[in-house]
């Protein structure tokens, strides 16, 4: 939506939430987002046409066009647990649209939704038996935590899925026309609303099925000698697989990739089709294994026990340049730990204490769980260090004064391949990466 308005400043948006904290903080100079250059598109639109409110009634009934945009977790209850998508905000927005809502509106899906969920959506809008008529829209998000901003100037694409009918069409044309502002027609794609829907779902799987599929590989080039890296560039120059999502790590994270593959393997099986739900279910059995193995690796390689040993642990955000912990692989590193009754001392740069030890649960004690300000204050005695984000600040790290730091023989972990093993091996470590020996 800050994109939108610094694009286009004619347009008004406004954002809106019943979070008055959340709202007050975008309204403020500390956003509750870290994602990089957004505090500037921020700053320049705020004010200007770019709006933050509490006021869901008025605004609702103000505008021509509604991006429905809160979260769908996976359900943790009832039918579909586990996998499905919890649509429980979906239908309270719809359900409040249609009740405030005075003359017509397009009403567009920008959270990631199940297919077919537009058509539950307009039930929902026409069954409030008023005189409005609505438009319901696919327009989901492609774009990545951590590049989002430059992901949003320059967009591979902008999908947008609605009805096959000349009111559908309009509505297409009028979300068409916003983005026509600053991204190349041949960019902004058009389908039925059937397409978009799955078509994000199918994107976020595809990407989530090379992170295990190069992680699978890794696990065989530490059993073979081979080198995940060196893998990787060579079968990433083929013009036919190409070499981006072929980064070997401990495991991908976020709000989307394990979410969106399991509610595909939901719908695979809701509509009758088991060995297609099978095939995708396992890139997150996959994903799981490759936390447990670095975790294992960690346990047998200090004398197959960390009981009342220091690890330090470098990053907790699912990746770099982002606060967000959402399906960190460092949540299930952390746990596993603590259930190998280590103890962790935690440095991230931008995620806050407080979220960590949520994250980690009920064992993030004031015993055993030590949250550090400062790298070096993490690693000081530790027996082992484990990178978990791949953060560029844990590259500059002066690694002979970690070395120095450290309880010996000194063990490094590198679950995201971003460091030189051999200086680290010069120096005195004892190092190991994710497929490599």
């Amino acid at each position: 939506m800050a994109m939108i308005a610094k694009k286009a400043p004619d347009i008004q948006v406004t954002v809106v939430d019943i979070n008055e904290k959340r709202i007050a903080a975008w309204n403020s100079g500390d956003l509750p987002v870290f994602e990089p250059g957004l505090d500037e598109v921020v700053t320049e639109a705020r004010g200007r046409n770019l709006f933050f409110s509490t006021d869901v009634d008025k605004n609702i009934r103000e505008a021509d066009i509604i991006f429905i945009s809160v979260n769908t977790p996976t359900k943790t209850y009832g039918v579909g647990a586990g996998r499905a998508a919890d649509l429980k905000y979906i239908e309270l927005c719809a359900r409040k649209i249609a009740e405030v809502s005075k003359g017509d509106k397009i009403v567009v899906e920008k959270s990631t939704l199940p297919v077919r969920t537009a058509e539950s959506v307009k039930r929902i809008l026409e069954s409030a038996g008023g005189q409005s008529k609505f438009q319901v829209l696919s327009n989901p998000e492609f774009l990545a935590e951590g590049t989002a901003v430059t992901d949003l100037e320059n967009p591979d694409r902008v999908l947008i899925g609605g009805e096959d009918s000349p009111e559908g069409e309009k509505a297409i044309q009028a979300l068409v026309d916003v983005y026509a502002r600053w991204v190349p027609r041949e960019r902004i794609l058009t389908t039925n609303v059937w397409s978009s829907e799955l078509s994000k779902l199918t994107a976020n799987a595809f990407l989530a099925q090379r992170i295990s599929s190069i992680n699978a590989i890794s696990a065989l080039c530490e059993a073979t000698e081979a080198d995940v890296d060196q893998v990787a560039r060579a079968i990433g120059t083929d013009s036919r697989i190409g070499p981006k999502f072929l980064r070997s790590s401990v495991g991908f994270g976020g709000s989307c990739f394990q979410k969106d593959i399991l509610n595909l393997v939901y719908l695979c099986e809701h509509f009758g089709l088991p060995e297609v739900a099978a095939y995708w279910e396992q890139v997150v059995i996959m994903n799981d294994h490759q936390k447990a193995r670095f975790v294992d690796r960690i346990v047998k390689t200090l004398f197959n026990t960390v009981s009342g040993k220091k690890i330090a642990l470098l990053g907790f955000a699912f990746k770099k340049d982002t606060n967000d912990t959402r399906e960190s692989p460092a949540i299930n590193v952390a746990r596993d730990l603590l259930e190998e009754q280590a103890k962790l001392a935690i440095y991230d740069p931008k995620v806050p204490e407080a979220m960590m030890r949520q994250d980690i649960g009920e064992n993030a004690t004031a015993d055993n769980v030590t949250v550090c300000q400062d790298p070096y204050e993490a690693i000081k005695d530790a027996h082992a260090v484990a990178i978990l984000t791949e953060w560029d600040a844990f590259k500059e790290l002066d690694y002979q004064k970690v070395f120095d730091l450290m309880l010996k023989p000194a063990f490094i972990f590198d679950g995201r391949n971003i460091l030189d093993l051999k200086k680290l091996r010069a120096i005195g470590f004892e190092a190991f990466g994710i497929g490599k020996a």
